[in-house]
Formats: C-alpha cells, structure tokens, sequence
C-alpha cells in the first residue's frame, strides 16, 4: 500500500484528477470564481482608467444648489428645471438627459395650490388669479418640447402596478433577424415607474436608468438595453437606456437605434457578436443587452452646479456642443453607486461613462470564445505542469511556474491594455500555483519515502547509532570520492569449499546467512559500516561514512567477539549432524588493517556503491588470507596495533605479502584491556617478544627456549585461542635456522606465495 501510495504514477493520477477537478469547477463559473475575475479585472481599470474626455458634462444638483434660497429644498418647482432645460439650450448643449424620474405633478403649481385650500378657505378674489397662471408642469413641458433635445429617464419596478401606464417610447428599436433573440434574451422588467406623459411624449427621447450592481455591490456591467412584454404576451418592446438615448438624441433626435449581428467574416474572434448602431456610432455588445464600462476617475471639473446653469453664472463653452446629463451627488438624494474605481459615485457618473466610452470608442470586450479559450489553456498549461514535474527539480519547476503564472498575467495586461479584452488572470494562475504546491509535495512525500527507503538500506550496512547520527547530521555523508583513515576488516569462511561440497544450495544458503548475520550485526554495533558481502566473505570498514575517532578499537573489538558468536551456530550444526558424523564447524578468518583509503561512491553512473579503495584495503585483505598460514583466527596490521594499544596483542611475523616489495609486522588480537593488563598476558607476551627477538637474531638456541616458555605461558593465560599452530610454525622456523645458514641476508621476513 504504501509502495502504491508513494509511486509516480499514482501522483500523476492525483495531479490529472484536481486538473480534471480545477477544469470542471472554472466550467462552472461559480459567484466566487467571478469574484476573483472581477477583482482582477477592476485591478486593471484602476491601474490603467480610460482617459477622459470633454464632450459629456454632468449639471449637479449638489449640496450648494440645494441650500440656495432661491431655489429651495428638493423637489425643485418645474418652472425651476423649465429655466435649466432653457439655459442649456441656449448654451448649446447637444442633448439633455435627467437622470430622475418626474413621476408626479408638481406641488407647487398654482392650480394644484388652489386645490389643497379648503372651500371655506378660498379668497374668491384669489380664485380666478390662480387658475388663469399657467400651470408649471406645462411650463416644463413647453421648455422640453421647444429644446428639442430632452432625454426623460424612467425606472423599471419589482412588482407590477396595475395601471401602471408603460414608458412611452420616442423612437423604436430596429432590430434585424439575426438580432431577434434579443426579444426574450434581455432581462425584463414586469412594470416601470415612468414620467407624466406630459413629459415623455414632449421630450426628444426616453430612456431607462436602471443599473444591475453584482453580487459585492459594485456596477461593471451596464445594461443598453430594457425588455418589456407587449400586451398579450406578444412580441416584448424593447427600451434604450438613458445613456443610448442621450447620444442618439445628440447627434440627430430623428434617427433610429439599428441593432444587427455581426455576419461571418466580418467579426475578429474576439467580437461581441451584436453592434448597436446609432448613426455613425457602432456600440458592441452581448445578447444580454450588456456592455461592461471602461471607468474613467471620477473629475469634478466636469461637474457644473446647477444653480450656476440656472443663474446663468458659467461659461456657455463648458456646455457647447456636449451631451449633459443632470444628476445629483447630493447624500440626501441617495443616488449612489459603487465602480471598480470609487465605492460611492453619483449615479449619474455611470450613464456618463457610457457615453464618453462610445463616444471615445474605448470599449471592453470578453465574448462567449474567452471561457472556451481560458479552459483549453488551463488544461493545456495544467498538464504540461504534471507531465515535467517528475522530470524537474524544486527550483526548476518552480521556474517553469512562474513563467507560466507571469505569461498568464502578462497575456492579460497586454490583452486589456492593447485591445480592452478581459482575460482572467487570477484564476489558472491561482491553480497553477495550487499544482505547484501539490506537485512539489507529492515530489516530497516520493522524495521522503526513497530517503525512508535509502536509510533503511543504509541500515542494512551501519549501525543504528550512527544512522541515527546521519540522519541529524546529513551534511556528515559527503556523497563522491574522499581519502581518509580507515580501519578495514576482511573476514571469510575457514575451509569454505569443503563445507559446500556437503551440504545442498539451500541448506549452504541457509549457512552463509547463520554466519554472515552475527558478523555484520557486531560490525553495526561497533559502528562500523559493511561495504560487501563476497560469498562466503565479508568486507567493513570503520570511520566512514562518519567520523569515529575509535575506529581501530571498534573493529579490535568486534574481531573479538566474531568468532564467540558462531558457537551457538556450531552447536546447532553439530545436533544436526547426528551422532558418529564428523560435524560442520564455522570458523571466521579475519584481518584488520588502518590507513589512508579513498571512500566514497563508486562505480557507474548507472550503479554505484559506497565502498573504499587503497593500499590499506588490500593489506586487510591479504592479513585475512595469510591467518591460515599461521593458524590464527586474526591478523592486525601495525597502524592498527598502534591506534588500539590498550587491547591484548602480540607479534606474529615480519610478512612481506604478495603484490609487496616492503615486509610489514603484523600481529594477532589476543584479548581486551582486561587481559592486556593481567600478569599472566604480559608474562606470556614477554616469552613470545624474547621468543621473535631471538629468532630474528638467528639465536636458535635462545628462540627455542623462549618458543617453550612462550608456549606454556600461552596456556596459563585466561583466554579461549590456541596458538600451538603459530608455535609449531615457529619450531619448524627454528629447526630449520638449526640445521641450514640462511646466509648473510636473510632478514627474517616470511614472503607470502599466494594472496
């Protein structure tokens, strides 16, 4: 399971399963997915707003108009906003368009006043004075009929109102029939609060100022179009917005707003797919009747007071030849909006907006084909993304990722900054980062098993204690060549080839695994490292892969105990065997050596091990075949000797061993400090030191005293070798030295014939 868990192809199946997730969740287009579009998006417009212009101007009902005596509280008389259509116009202004509803009868008219008077009240004098004024609703009128270039605005309503009269509409929509699902694509509007008629059917144009604010309340999409169903549920009628009827009135009151589609060939794949024609003004937009607006910053330089239109107190250049639309930023009025630049605008700003924007022909566009084009590409890049992680490393695919992310981002600005075409930024890259995240761990988690998976096989080969080490400390394992001191064991089977001939492959195998598990168990825990296994052999050294100041003891001590281990396995061999069979019995050959060496990884690039090389290697392993020559379960090299002096040895030979031209003094490990220090040890080393002395002096006489000595003391002392082998050799030696010169040469150095 946990090989399962941890393979690549199982993280390559997780990875395609949360592209396959992250794709089907952006198909989806969810309320918060948007939300990180439209933030990108108004990050954009804040930081690179359309440049303003000066052919649309906004007459302010502000706070100052509003405290002017003159003019009073809101609502202001008709006669009022009758002096404002009339000042416009004569100031030149290309279009009016009020950004309110006038959908009652002015109070303060004369007949109205008249009719509020209680019959007992009435002066008959006053009687027939007011009713011969003229009325102040038909004053307005008059000034908007005469102007000729008043836009009345109207709002649609939630619930219908019956009797409610509908929005008279100035001019109709013509519609061609590739345009005609416009007809049940705009959202409707089941009644609308309109003007008095008297009002409508003088003015030059009648729009609809309403505006649909998303779900965080902000407005980036504006409706150029308003449905209403026809009686009888017919064909519905379709409304412009305040902002279309102000440019159509602008440039000539007379035209018709045209809505085509867009026939092959003639639109880049990037168009709307519908235009709104308004004499020589084409407006794209969607089958929504929407077109998101390009805000510009809100400039109250383009803001006039109106009580400054109305006395007459401005400059008739500031209106000549410029749309206006008359609004209010007064905060009593509550006509506030929130845009992607500024939280609370006067509403007005908005139909502003959208006419300055087509007039500039500045305009946004993100068709149908961007939702289509934004998935392919999360798949396309997702999958590339999963198909190199296995093949890069952290910073590498972490690269790759920040070149996908910032070509995203860049595609984006330029996109918008060049062609005013939104694409989303936020959202692949949001995933490409989350693929990132997800790959890299599952990297850590692959990484982390084969880490898990080395140190235990490294712990096949060290002890506990120092992998432990080498897991707090990793920079200790330096990976590649290195040359350092080295205690090197070799140890082998004592008459291997024999054992095998009787024994079956599975009951040898069987052998060498009893032999080799003890061996390489006090290898680890005298931490030491086990570099191979050779058949019915076994190399380790001490002092690599970390220090270990000790080495020489370490190793000392484990060839101590190596031979002890095996008497448990003996005597079970020796049950098996039966009664009257000659039984098995395993007897390791070993040879220690200390020295300079080069350790490290060696081998292919393919296949490598952790291993050492050297002079000192080879001499270990000479030491370990020379102990049958001597009879001895152990050979020690002199640096080794040296570096563990405390412990129990004694000299056996000056050896010049095979492939060597200089004679090395070895000897053989007896026993620990304990022994090292008991009179018995330092009795018998004596006799032997007199013993190697004397025969190297060419005293046969003295040597064969000592050799007798040497091997009684052997005996009296407290340990379980028997050295009768090395002593019987040494017989010979001296019988030999007896009876033949050896000539004025001879060093007493043993030449070893084979390796």
């Amino acid at each position: 399971m946990q090989k399962l868990l941890t393979h690549r192809w199982t993280h390559f199946l997780i990875m395609l399963g949360l592209l396959a997730g992250a794709v089907l969740v952006r198909a989806q287009d969810s309320s918060g997915i948007r939300a990180l579009r439209n933030l990108a998006f108004d990050t954009l417009n804040r930081a690179y707003p359309r440049p303003a212009s000066d052919q649309v101007v906004i007459v302010d009902i502000d706070e100052a108009s509003l405290a002017r005596p003159e003019l009073g509280q809101w609502p202001w008389s008709r006669t009022v906003l009758a002096k404002l259509v009339d000042n416009l116009d004569a100031m030149g202004a290309k279009s009016i368009a009020f950004d309110m509803v006038f959908a009652e009868a002015d109070r303060t008219s004369p007949q109205a006043f008249l009719n509020r008077l209680p019959e007992s009240e009435r002066d008959p004098a006053l009687v027939p004075l007011l009713s011969g004024l003229p009325d102040n609703d038909a004053l307005f009128a008059e000034s908007i009929r005469r102007s000729g270039k008043v836009v009345t605005a109207f709002i649609w309503t939630d619930e219908p109102i019956p009797g409610q009269p509908r929005p008279h509409i100035s001019k109709p929509i013509q519609i061609s029939r590739g345009a005609a699902l416009l007809h049940s694509s705009v959202p409707s509007m089941e009644t609308a609060a309109p003007n008095l008629s008297i009002f409508e059917k003088n003015a030059a144009g009648n729009g609809c100022f309403g505006v649909r604010p998303e779900i965080d309340g902000i407005i980036r999409h504006v409706p150029l179009l308003f449905r209403m169903k026809s009686e009888g549920n017919r064909v519905a009628t379709l409304y412009p917005s305040l902002a279309i009827e102000a440019l159509r009135v602008a440039q000539n009151p007379r035209l018709m707003v045209k809505i085509r589609d867009l026939k092959p060939g003639e639109a880049g794949i990037f168009d709307p797919p519908l235009r709104m024609r308004i004499g020589d003004i084409e407006i794209p937009f969607d089958f929504n009747g929407e077109m998101p607006v390009y805000f510009s910053p809100e400039r109250r330089t383009h803001y006039i007071p109106a009580h400054e239109v109305i006395s007459g107190m401005i400059d008739p250049a500031r209106i000549k030849d410029k749309i206006v639309f008359v609004g209010t930023s007064a905060q009593g009025l509550k006509d506030l909006r929130s845009t992607p630049l500024d939280l609370f605008v006067p509403g007005v700003e908005l139909h502003a907006n959208v006419a300055e924007q087509v007039l500039t022909g500045r305009y946004l566009y993100r068709p149908a084909l961007i939702d289509g084009a934004e998935l392919i590409f999360l798949a396309a890049a997702g999958l590339l993304l999963i198909v190199l992680a296995p093949f890069l490393g952290a910073v590498a695919m972490a690269g790759v990722t920040a070149l996908i992310i910032g070509g995203t981002l860049g595609t984006s600005w330029l996109a918008f900054l060049h062609g005013g075409i939104l694409i989303d930024p936020v959202y692949p890259s949001l995933c490409f980062a989350v693929f990132y995240g997800v790959a890299s761990a599952l990297s850590y988690v692959r990484s982390e098993a084969g880490t898990r998976q080395i140190r235990q096989a490294f712990g096949l080969y060290i002890s506990p204690q120092f992998m432990a080490e080498l897991t707090r400390n990793p920079d200790k394992l330096r990976l590649g060549g290195e040359t350092r001191d080295l205690t090197v064991m070799f140890t082998d089977i004592r008459g291997f080839t024999t054992i095998s001939e009787s024994l079956s492959p599975e009951e040898l195998i069987a052998l060498m695994n009893d032999f080799l598990t003890p061996m390489s168990d006090l290898v680890m825990e005298n931490r030491g490292t086990i570099d191979k296994f050779m058949g019915d052999a076994m190399m380790a050294f001490w002092n690599a892969p970390l220090d270990d100041p000790d080495h020489a003891r370490h190793a000392c001590l484990s060839a101590l105990k190596m031979n002890a281990a095996l008497d448990p396995i003996n005597a079970a061999l020796a049950r098996r065997s039966g009664e009257g069979a000659q039984p098995l019995r395993l007897q390791a050959g070993i040879g220690i050596n200390t020295g300079p060496a080069s350790v490290g990884n060696m081998g292919s690039r393919r296949r490598f091990a952790y291993s050492a090389l050297g002079d000192t290697v080879n001499l270990a392993s000479r030491l370990e075949s020379q102990t049958k020559t001597y009879g001895l379960t152990n050979l020690i090299g002199p640096a080794t000797r040296m570096a563990a002096h405390d412990l129990a040895m004694i000299e056996v030979d000056l050896i010049r061993v095979k492939g060597k031209t200089k004679p090395v003094q070895v000897f053989t490990l007896v026993g620990d400090e304990s022994l090292a220090q008991s009179e018995a040890f330092r009795t018998w080393a004596d006799f032997h030191a007199a013993m190697i002395e004397s025969y190297r002096a060419r005293d046969a006489a003295g040597a064969e005293n000592a050799l007798n000595s040497a091997r009684s003391a052997a005996r009296a002392a407290e340990n379980n070798l028997s050295f009768d082998p090395l002593y019987d050799l040494y017989a010979e030696r001296i019988l030999d030295l007896k009876e033949n010169d050896p000539g004025p040469n001879w060093d007493g150095v043993f030449t070893a014939k084979t390796k």
